[in-house]
């Protein structure tokens, strides 16, 4: 992955080829004119080059300073209009890599401006597709055609999003596929422009599109490797690590020490069920109680560190340790609460079908960890390490022996404001003294 500092340097160099290359074509048409009919220099080609050579300069810019795709394109269409180019509608469909859509669509329109639009994964999402003229585009094998938008012009055989933008007053349809280096999911953009004037795009119209079009696709592409970094790290890693990793905390051994609320989950009985049932419906099944456990807890201001096979950690920052009372251990524990409360609705759909239940047991514990860099010189894991964590691990073998789903240590009973009952005094294994437990009433 190219570092953004030298991505900006490759947009910037790009951009200054570009110019070169297009002052060496201006130079040559102007050459060519003075030779036929030196008093016939068409002026304004002069300036159409100029100003052509500002936009490419202008997007180079642009993409280096920004890191949003839709406020590009709107700032780029006004300025293509303002060139002259009669813009109607333009869309730049791009991949994701990304569990919960298939990718996006930054679509402008001339009284609207720009609108995000996702593309979810789904059955019917490959009909719409085959209905495109992205498709159309791919079956024949080529990376650009062209539409006009009038009955005599159609093909025999009309596209469905075709007929739609003539039937709303659409003359001319002009769309490029712009691939990216291959070695992911990212393989490139579509990019549409279409216009309601009543004669279409002319000549000039389609070049200066085409001229504009390598630097566009470097800018989209540039859009779309950024979006995708902060994405994947914000699932593989949570929103909070993801940003401290984005942010150059990325050495071995680096962290702080840090006070926080830390929520141990795990599912009671899952081995037994991976070794009776179909290993790829057990995942299933399990991915279902990640999403009803895990949610609340995002919702209460916590963050799911990692996944330990039938369970995970999270944990919920503490900024002011010294208190005794604290309104995010409050939440915690509301978290838990209501993350058990899930769980249990999701049991019953599933006993009513016939499918196996899995229990969770909760732990909630306060302490200070470690922050930080853990793992192998090339294969780091930003967690959280510490006596805590080895403590919270412990209280969760004494769920099933008190038969109680959510447990609570002494400091997190401290501090959460909330009533509890006390469970008892317990060794913990590989602790020497005593540990008063809890549990929320009822």
């Amino acid at each position: 992955m190219i570092p953004g500092s030298k991505f900006g340097s490759l947009l910037r160099w790009y951009g200054q080829l570009l110019t070169w290359v297009q002052r060496l074509s201006a130079y040559r048409t102007l050459s060519a004119g003075s030779e036929k009919d030196p008093q016939k220099i068409n002026e304004s080609q002069v300036a159409r080059e100029l100003h052509l050579r500002q936009i490419v300069r202008w997007i180079a810019e642009r993409a280096t300073a920004l890191d949003n795709g839709s406020g590009f394109l709107d700032e780029l269409c006004t300025k293509l209009r303002a060139e002259g180019l009669p813009l109607w509608r333009v869309s730049v469909v791009v991949p994701a890599i990304d569990p919960s859509v298939r990718g996006f669509s930054i679509d402008w329109q001339r009284e609207r401006g720009t609108s995000l639009l996702s593309v979810a994964y789904g059955d019917g999402i490959i009909d719409a597709f085959e209905r495109s003229p992205v498709y159309a585009l791919l079956a024949e094998g080529r990376t650009f055609a062209r539409w006009r938008l009038n009955d005599k012009l159609c093909p025999t055989r009309p596209i469905p999003a075709l007929v739609d933008l003539h039937a709303e007053g659409g003359t001319d349809y002009v769309l490029h596929l712009i691939w990216f280096a291959p070695g992911t999911a990212l393989k490139g953009v579509a990019v549409s422009f279409a216009t309601d004037a009543p004669s279409g795009f002319n000549d000039q119209d389609v070049a200066m599109v085409a001229e504009v079009l390598p630097s566009l696709g470097l800018a989209m592409c540039k859009f779309s490797l950024s979006r995708t970094l902060h994405e994947t790290l914000g699932i593989y890693l949570g929103s909070e690590t993801s940003s401290r990793v984005l942010n150059g905390n990325i050495r071995r051994g680096e962290g702080e020490t840090v006070a926080a609320a830390i929520l141990l989950a795990d599912f009671r009985a899952f081995t037994a069920l991976a070794d009776r049932d179909d290993p790829v419906k057990v995942v299933g099944w399990l991915d279902e109680h990640f999403d009803a456990v895990g949610e609340p807890i995002a919702r209460c201001g916590g963050e799911i560190l990692k996944f330990t096979g039938d369970g995970f950690l999270g944990i919920f920052r503490v900024q002011e340790p010294e208190n005794q009372s604290s309104t995010i251990c409050g939440m915690a524990l509301d978290a838990a609460v209501q993350a058990l409360s899930l769980n249990h609705a999701l049991n019953d759909r599933r006993r009513s079908t016939g499918l196996p239940e899995l229990e969770v047991d909760l732990v909630l514990h306060f302490g200070d960890v470690v922050y930080g860099n853990v793992g192998a010189s090339r294969r780091l894991d930003f967690t959280v390490i510490g006596r805590a964590v080895n403590e919270a691990s412990r209280i969760e073998e004494l769920c099933d022996r008190v038969c109680r789903s959510i447990l609570v240590s002494d400091t997190f009973a401290e501090r959460c404001g909330r009533p509890l009952e006390l469970i008892g005094s317990f060794v913990l294994r590989g602790l020497e003294r005593k540990q008063q437990i809890w549990a929320p009433l009822g």
